[in-house]
């Protein structure tokens, strides 16, 4: 029992999650930081209030809502968001491009075309030179031979 428990720990992918999870920890908590820090004070003094959202409350019947509480918390997402993706997927993707190369791009599924076969009327392959349903032979479409680099028949 104990065996596959540690075999189930010491996975990579395991391992590399909960390096993340840590990693993505201490990462809101630097955004978080930053945006208590600098974020909302600069927002009040734009906007002339306190600065100071977490204090912020409001009052119905005598039950107070700390809805600043929630405002410092958006911000902080809204700040932990637009750096992920600005400094992770942005960079990511291209990245990404970059290793794609343009024959992956341009690859063709020849089977994609279709047209009918003058016999049946069934849907075939442009490049096919025989209909799979009546068996009768079809000249391949020429347009759809060079499009798959395959030579042409006579």
């Amino acid at each position: 029992m104990l065996n596959g428990f540690k075999d189930f720990i010491l996975r990579g992918n395991v391992i590399s999650m909960a390096i993340g999870l840590a990693v993505g920890a201490a990462f809101t908590a630097v955004v978080t930081g930053f945006s208590n820090a600098f974020i909302v004070p600069l927002i009040g003094v734009i906007t002339r209030g306190t600065g100071d959202f977490s204090k912020a409350t409001f009052s119905v019947d005598g039950v107070k809502f700390p809805y600043g509480l929630f405002v410092s918390a958006a911000i902080a997402f809204l700040i932990t968001a637009a750096v992920l993706y600005f400094c992770v997927v942005v960079p990511m993707a291209r990245v990404q491009d970059r290793f794609t190369t343009k024959k992956d791009q341009e690859k063709v599924d020849i089977k994609a075309a279709l047209r009918d076969c003058p016999r049946c009327y069934t849907a075939i392959p442009a490049v096919a030179s025989r209909c799979a349903y009546c068996t009768s032979e079809v000249e391949p479409d020429p347009e759809a031979l060079a499009l798959a680099k395959l030579p042409v028949q006579r």
